[in-house]
Protein backbone atom coordinates (compact mmCIF):
# COMPACT_ATOMS: atom_id res chain seq x y z
CA UNK A 1 0.00 0.00 0.00
CA UNK A 2 1.04 3.54 -0.45
CA UNK A 3 0.76 6.23 1.63
CA UNK A 4 -3.11 7.06 0.63
CA UNK A 5 -4.16 3.58 1.81
CA UNK A 6 -4.18 2.81 -2.20
CA UNK A 7 -3.50 -1.15 -3.29
CA UNK A 8 -1.00 -1.22 -6.28
CA UNK A 9 -2.02 -3.95 -7.93
CA UNK A 10 0.22 -6.77 -9.24
CA UNK A 11 3.11 -4.61 -9.16
CA UNK A 12 5.81 -7.59 -8.64
CA UNK A 13 3.94 -8.64 -11.72
CA UNK A 14 4.06 -5.46 -14.04
CA UNK A 15 7.68 -4.69 -13.22
CA UNK A 16 8.90 -8.31 -14.28
CA UNK A 17 6.96 -8.30 -17.63
CA UNK A 18 8.85 -4.12 -17.91
CA UNK A 19 11.95 -6.19 -16.93
CA UNK A 20 11.76 -8.50 -19.75
CA UNK A 21 10.82 -5.96 -22.45
CA UNK A 22 13.68 -4.02 -21.47
CA UNK A 23 16.08 -7.00 -22.58
CA UNK A 24 14.31 -7.24 -25.22
CA UNK A 25 14.77 -3.90 -26.08
CA UNK A 26 18.36 -3.68 -25.46
CA UNK A 27 18.64 -7.33 -27.57
CA UNK A 28 16.96 -6.00 -30.79
CA UNK A 29 17.08 -2.31 -30.39
CA UNK A 30 14.13 -0.20 -31.25
CA UNK A 31 11.43 0.57 -34.46
CA UNK A 32 11.40 -2.84 -35.61
CA UNK A 33 7.83 -4.18 -36.24
CA UNK A 34 5.32 -4.92 -33.17
CA UNK A 35 4.70 -9.05 -34.05
CA UNK A 36 8.60 -8.93 -33.72
CA UNK A 37 8.65 -7.21 -30.41
CA UNK A 38 5.51 -9.87 -29.25
CA UNK A 39 7.93 -12.61 -30.40
CA UNK A 40 10.29 -11.88 -28.86
CA UNK A 41 8.79 -11.12 -25.07
CA UNK A 42 7.23 -14.56 -25.81
CA UNK A 43 10.82 -16.00 -25.77
CA UNK A 44 11.76 -13.83 -22.91
CA UNK A 45 8.62 -14.70 -21.01
CA UNK A 46 9.80 -18.59 -21.40
CA UNK A 47 13.36 -17.93 -20.27
CA UNK A 48 12.28 -16.12 -17.19
CA UNK A 49 9.21 -18.83 -16.39
CA UNK A 50 6.06 -16.64 -17.05
CA UNK A 51 3.29 -18.40 -18.36
CA UNK A 52 1.53 -16.45 -20.94
CA UNK A 53 -0.80 -16.90 -23.51
CA UNK A 54 -0.67 -15.18 -27.41
CA UNK A 55 -3.40 -14.24 -29.49
CA UNK A 56 -5.68 -15.76 -26.83
CA UNK A 57 -9.59 -14.79 -28.57
CA UNK A 58 -11.92 -13.32 -25.93
CA UNK A 59 -15.48 -13.53 -27.62
CA UNK A 60 -17.55 -10.60 -26.44
CA UNK A 61 -21.09 -10.91 -26.04
CA UNK A 62 -24.14 -8.53 -26.15
CA UNK A 63 -27.56 -9.77 -24.76
CA UNK A 64 -26.73 -13.67 -25.22
CA UNK A 65 -25.22 -13.01 -28.97
CA UNK A 66 -21.68 -13.33 -30.01
CA UNK A 67 -21.10 -10.23 -31.57
CA UNK A 68 -17.13 -9.29 -31.81
CA UNK A 69 -13.55 -11.16 -30.60
CA UNK A 70 -11.04 -8.94 -28.77
CA UNK A 71 -7.53 -10.61 -29.31
CA UNK A 72 -4.50 -8.92 -26.89
CA UNK A 73 -1.22 -9.28 -27.52
CA UNK A 74 -0.15 -11.29 -24.46
CA UNK A 75 -1.81 -12.23 -21.11
CA UNK A 76 1.20 -13.22 -18.48
CA UNK A 77 0.32 -15.86 -15.94
CA UNK A 78 -3.29 -15.14 -16.70
CA UNK A 79 -3.34 -11.61 -15.01
CA UNK A 80 -1.68 -9.08 -16.63
CA UNK A 81 -2.56 -8.06 -20.51
CA UNK A 82 0.25 -6.61 -22.37
CA UNK A 83 -0.19 -4.57 -25.61
CA UNK A 84 2.78 -3.99 -27.27
CA UNK A 85 2.89 -0.97 -29.55
CA UNK A 86 5.55 0.74 -31.96
CA UNK A 87 4.08 4.12 -31.73
CA UNK A 88 4.82 7.82 -31.43
CA UNK A 89 3.79 8.34 -27.93
CA UNK A 90 1.09 5.49 -25.71
CA UNK A 91 -2.00 7.42 -26.63
CA UNK A 92 -5.46 7.97 -25.04
CA UNK A 93 -6.88 5.80 -27.20
CA UNK A 94 -4.18 2.84 -26.38
CA UNK A 95 -5.47 3.46 -22.97
CA UNK A 96 -8.95 2.97 -23.87
CA UNK A 97 -7.83 -0.58 -25.88
CA UNK A 98 -6.16 -1.83 -22.92
CA UNK A 99 -9.13 -1.28 -20.56
CA UNK A 100 -11.26 -2.74 -22.80
CA UNK A 101 -9.60 -5.96 -22.69
CA UNK A 102 -9.06 -5.82 -19.06
CA UNK A 103 -13.00 -5.43 -18.83
CA UNK A 104 -13.64 -8.92 -21.51
CA UNK A 105 -10.48 -10.83 -20.20
CA UNK A 106 -11.32 -10.21 -16.32
CA UNK A 107 -7.43 -9.38 -15.66
CA UNK A 108 -7.08 -6.22 -13.09
CA UNK A 109 -4.00 -4.72 -14.86
CA UNK A 110 -2.41 -4.54 -17.93
CA UNK A 111 0.50 -3.06 -19.54
CA UNK A 112 1.12 -1.12 -23.07
CA UNK A 113 4.63 -1.48 -23.93
CA UNK A 114 5.95 0.88 -26.50
CA UNK A 115 8.89 -0.03 -28.41
CA UNK A 116 9.00 2.94 -31.13
CA UNK A 117 11.81 4.82 -29.35
CA UNK A 118 15.76 3.58 -28.27
CA UNK A 119 14.52 3.75 -24.42
CA UNK A 120 11.44 2.01 -23.67
CA UNK A 121 7.79 3.71 -22.19
CA UNK A 122 5.29 1.69 -20.64
CA UNK A 123 2.55 2.68 -19.00
CA UNK A 124 0.57 0.54 -15.82
CA UNK A 125 -3.10 -0.03 -16.95
CA UNK A 126 -5.29 -1.03 -13.71
CA UNK A 127 -9.47 -1.40 -14.60
CA UNK A 128 -9.85 1.04 -11.75
CA UNK A 129 -8.00 3.76 -13.85
CA UNK A 130 -4.22 4.49 -14.61
CA UNK A 131 -1.81 4.03 -11.56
Amino acid sequence: MDANGHKWVENDLVYQIAGCAMAVLNELGHGLREKTYERALCVEFKRQNLSFDCQHVYPVQYKGEHVDDFIPDLVVEGRAVVEVKTADAITDEHVGQVLNYLRITGCEVGIILNFKHPKLTWKKIVLSGIE
